[in-house]
């Protein structure tokens, strides 16, 4: 599970096998808190969330929106290696 990055305690992930075939460009999050998904295309958007409540749900979409070129690099370098 690659870990695009941590921000305060929530880690921002993918999976290596994101389903064959691969699912469109996305990111977890997971923290002791929830477990969320987030599309990025065609707007960074909530696709399933487990625990996570309103605030925190909008600061992960702003987070995620403010980061979405870190996650799209390490995204497309990770599977652009065949993995």
């Amino acid at each position: 599970m690659p870990t695009v990055f941590i921000y305060r305690g929530m880690r921002f992930h993918f999976f290596a096998n994101e389903g064959d075939p691969r699912e469109p460009m996305h990111v977890h999050v997971e923290s002791a808190d929830g477990e969320a998904k987030l599309w990025l295309y065609p707007r960074v958007q909530i696709a399933s969330n487990f625990g996570y409540n309103r605030p925190q749900l909008s600061q992960i979409l702003r987070i995620a929106e403010q980061r979405r070129g870190e996650i799209e690099k390490v995204w497309n370098a990770f599977f652009s290696t065949g993995a």
